[in-house]
C-alpha cells in the first residue's frame, strides 16, 4: 500500500488526524528532505524509517520502493510542504505503483495553490494550475499563451524569480488583477493584490523571502 500524504505548508498544526495516524502506522516514509520532514515527525513524536526521495533521486529509487511494496510493506509519500506530486516529486512513483497493481491511497490536506485561490477574491469556478513556468526556454511562449487564458491562473514562483515574474506580467498582462500569497500559514503570511505595477511597488518595500503563489484573474475579468 502506498499512501500519498499531505503535510503542512507552514503551520505544523495544519495536518489531519488521518495523516498523523497513517504516518504512525506505515513501515517507512519517503520524503524530499529528511531534515524538514524530521522536524514534523519529531513534533508529533513519530519515529519511522525516513528515506530521502527528492527529484534527483526519485528515478533511481523507484524500483527498490516498488519491490518493498510488493513484499507487503506500507509506505507514506510526503513532500516538504503540502500535497506530494503537485509540482513536487512523487508522480513517477505513483505511476509505477499503479502500473504494478499496488493500491494507492490519498490522504488529503494542505495545498498552497488552493489555499491562495480561496482567499484571493478572484473567480474560482474555473481555473488552471500552471505550477512553475519554465526558467528559460519556453518561458516567453508560455506567457503569451496565458495572456489569452479565460480561466483564473495559478502559478508558483520562488523568491529568486518573483520580481522577474511580476515584471513579465506587467509587460504581458498590465491590466489584470493579480494576488500574491507569501509564506502562507506562517508567522509572516502576506497577501498582496492589485495590478502588476502596483504589486511591483509593494515588492520593493519587502524582503522577498519564502515561496510565492501567484493568482491571475481571467482575461476580460473586472
Amino acid at each position: 500500500m502506498l499512501y500519498v500524504v499531505a503535510t503542512p505548508i507552514g503551520n505544523l498544526k495544519d495536518i489531519t488526524l488521518r495523516a498523523l495516524e497513517t504516518l504512525k502506522e506505515v513501515d517507512f516514509i519517503l520524503c524530499e528532505d529528511t531534515r524538514t520532514s524530521g522536524n514534523l515527525l519529531r513534533n508529533y513524536e513519530i519515529k519511522k524509517e525516513l528515506i530521502s526521495f527528492n527529484a534527483r533521486m526519485e528515478e533511481k529509487k523507484i524500483d527498490a520502493v516498488i519491490t518493498r511494496l510488493k513484499l507487503g510493506y506500507t509506505c507514506a509519500l510526503i513532500s516538504d510542504a503540502g500535497t506530494p506530486a503537485i509540482s513536487d516529486p512523487g508522480i513517477r512513483l505513483v505511476n509505477a505503483a499503479q502500473k504494478n497493481g499496488i493500491d494507492v491511497v490519498g490522504i488529503p490536506g494542505a495545498n498552497a495553490a488552493i489555499l491562495a485561490l480561496s482567499i484571493a477574491g478572484l473567480p474560482t469556478d474555473s481555473f488552471v494550475f500552471e505550477g512553475f513556468l519554465p526558467q528559460k526556454k519556453g518561458r516567453q511562449k508560455q506567457l503569451k499563451i496565458l495572456v489569452e487564458e479565460e480561466r483564473t491562473i495559478i502559478l508558483y514562483e520562488s523568491m529568486y524569480r518573483i520580481e522577474k515574474l511580476i515584471n513579465e506580467l506587467n509587460e504581458y498582462m498590465p491590466n489584470r488583477i493579480i494576488a500574491i500569497g507569501r509564506e502562507l500559514t506562517k508567522k509572516f503570511e502576506e497577501l498582496w493584490r492589485g495590478k502588476p505595477n502596483e504589486i511591483l511597488e509593494t515588492l520593493n518595500e519587502h524582503t522577498l523571502k519564502g515561496e510565492f503563489v501567484v493568482i491571475i484573474a481571467p482575461k476580460n475579468w473586472i
